[in-house]
């Protein structure tokens, strides 16, 4: 891996960016399996990305089902009930937990190479037969109801709830993952809904499967072509509403119910996102330039001035046109203005001034150099995927990203900057504290 890594680095011939040797399958029913061998001894992690996410619901009052998709996934199956699954993913040692976002849901476990087979059994299983009777579909309605008041004791989520809110008319990137509350609370009614929602996106040519470790491929690929086979395919995608076209700069203020520091977000609408598209991806080297822990904005007002507790950015890799999000902890309410007019300044900035080829190159060495590094066990390879599989369910959406970064120039940063960060196209929100 280290010598993969360092040739990889050093080179400026293009080659796949990717460390491991990889196989790509499509069972006759549209099941994507990805498979990566790799030196691991014993252990092995099996994901399974499911492309559906909030930006799926489209029905009005149905919002928060893929995340509560997430918990009943655990409810079992008429075969292996709840109770017994656990039981098994407990004798085997198993650390199997799960995700949602956005635009994904995704199953994750991890475990000694000897229990893949029944592990592909257990999983095909409660994809294609989860079982739950509505009463345990109204306790488990109540505890995510439960984990959305916990969530807002935080002001971050706070801040994203209403950022979302906000930046969004008609797109359903309008709620966060959770849903709106008052949806949240009607869960409990919606059991019939809730059985639709399964079979519409829980289907095999809606999912990708990536096992990463110590395994042999072709005696997985004939496991999983066994317990998976059946399966039958009929996803349809929903018809998501486009968002329309942002026009003036949209500005908010949040008053958190309780203890914290003050919070400004900015953010400026991006199209969806393309790994093969130049202005997408130069949106992660604007980020790391500009607004990150090596940035003159960084060593401005954290380093120096120490007006923040943080300067934080994050580029959209949304299926849908996203938020290149930049946001930051203000210590005293005084400097709020103080440390938007530094950001602006840094915007105007990467707009005005093409960065030299030197510093260029070393971002995008620092991006390729931060992920490989990231990538030395099963669990951390088959994490790295997750996201890119949302957007493209192929490992040549991850290699098109890198081979794109590699390809630009400076003068492609400062047409993005231009093109996406314009005030029309912002959203801002401070977020402040109980006095």
């Amino acid at each position: 891996m280290l010598l993969t890594l360092a040739l990889l680095l050093l080179s400026d011939k293009p080659m796949p960016i990717f460390p491991y040797a990889y196989q790509e399958h499509t069972l006759d029913n549209g099941l994507r399996v990805i498979l990566i061998p790799m030196e691991s001894p014993g252990l092995v992690s099996y994901h399974t990305v499911v492309r559906t996410g909030s930006r799926d619901e489209v029905e009005p009052g149905k919002t928060g089902f893929a995340h509560f998709f997430e918990h009943m996934m655990f409810r079992g199956t008429e075969k292996y009930p709840g109770p017994v699954y656990d039981g098994l993913m407990t004798q085997m040692g198993i650390d199997a937990n799960a995700y949602t976002t956005d635009d994904r849901t995704v199953y994750h476990l991890d475990f000694t190479a000897e229990d893949l087979e029944k592990v592909i059994e257990l999983e095909s299983d409660r994809f294609q037969n989860l079982s739950y009777k509505e009463a345990d579909f109204q306790t488990e309605a109540g505890a995510v109801y439960g984990e959305y008041r916990k969530s807002i004791t935080s002001p971050f989520s706070v801040l994203f709830e209403s950022v979302s809110n906000l930046a969004y008319d008609k797109h359903t990137y309008k709620h966060t993952t959770i849903g709106f509350e008052e949806d949240i609370k009607a869960m409990p009614q919606q059991f019939e809904y809730s059985k639709g929602f399964f079979k519409r996106f829980y289907r095999p040519d809606n999912c990708v499967i990536v096992v990463t470790g110590d395994f042999k491929p072709e005696q997985t690929l004939s496991w999983i072509k066994q317990y998976y086979g059946g399966w039958q395919k009929g996803y349809q995608a929903p018809q998501v509403v486009p968002e329309p076209e942002q026009t003036a700069e949209r500005r908010g203020e949040v008053q958190f119910n309780g203890k914290t520091l003050p919070i400004l977000y900015m953010g400026y609408k991006t199209p969806a996102f393309n790994p093969r598209d130049k202005a997408s991806v130069a949106t992660f080297a604007l980020g790391e330039l500009f607004f990150g822990s090596n940035s003159d904005l960084y060593k401005d007002i954290y380093l120096e001035k120490q007006w923040v507790n943080f300067v934080s950015y994050d580029a959209s890799q949304n299926r849908d046109p996203g938020l290149f999000s930049i946001y930051s902890m203000v210590k005293d309410p005084a400097n709020i203005e103080k440390v938007q007019a530094a950001i602006d300044a840094a915007v105007k900035s990467a707009q005005d001034q093409p960065v030299t080829s030197v510093k260029l190159d070393g971002v995008k060495k620092r991006i390729k150099y931060g992920l490989l590094m990231d990538m030395n066990t099963p669990g951390e390879v088959a994490e790295s995927l997750d996201t890119p599989l949302a957007v493209e369910p192929s490992i040549k959406g991850f290699e098109a990203f890198f081979s794109t970064l590699q390809q630009l120039e400076p003068a492609d940063l400062q047409a993005a900057a231009k093109a996406f960060f314009q005030t029309q196209r912002r959203t801002v929100v401070v977020l402040k504290g109980a006095q």
